[in-house]
């Protein structure tokens, strides 16, 4: 198997010091407010990103040991594939999160919306841009969830 040599290029300072602080389930929203230090050798690579209002985070789950395939989600009561779930516990552990950019100060990103704890080693960053309209997109599993999650 191939492998690929990744570094840090800053990291996530927030309150959550642990992963049961970090809201789950259906209908969660993620309101955190924080910082993504990004280290100064990298700040350039920020010209113009505070024009974008939100931004795709690659990360890495630092604190995962092992994987599993098949796993129950907080969200639901039947297993899925790892691959179709927010799972921490991947072949590897990477994760994406979209985050509103509140604010750029030099080489500090004042975000809202992290799902990552404090420390959070960080390996991209990219503008969020969708062409996909809502009336296109499917939830899978998840939207079969919220259903029956729902009193009628």
């Amino acid at each position: 198997m191939e492998e690929w040599k990744m570094r840090p290029i800053g990291y996530i300072r927030n309150s959550y010091s642990d992963t049961g602080q970090i809201p789950k389930g259906l209908g969660t929203k993620h309101t955190m407010e924080g910082m993504l230090e990004v280290l100064p050798q990298f700040e350039p690579g920020l010209q113009d990103v505070e024009g974008f209002s939100h931004l795709f985070i690659l990360w890495v789950f630092h604190e995962t040991q092992d994987y599993e395939l098949i796993g129950n989600p907080p969200t639901d009561d039947r297993p899925h594939g790892v691959f179709s779930t927010r799972s921490p516990r991947r072949p590897n552990a990477i994760g994406l999160t979209v985050v509103e950019l509140i604010k750029r100060e030099g080489h500090i990103l004042h975000l809202r919306g992290i799902d990552m704890l404090d420390g959070t080693p960080v390996l991209d960053i990219k503008p969020y841009m969708s062409s996909i309209p809502m009336e296109k997109l499917r939830r899978g599993w998840l939207g079969e969830a919220e259903k029956r999650s729902k009193p009628e």
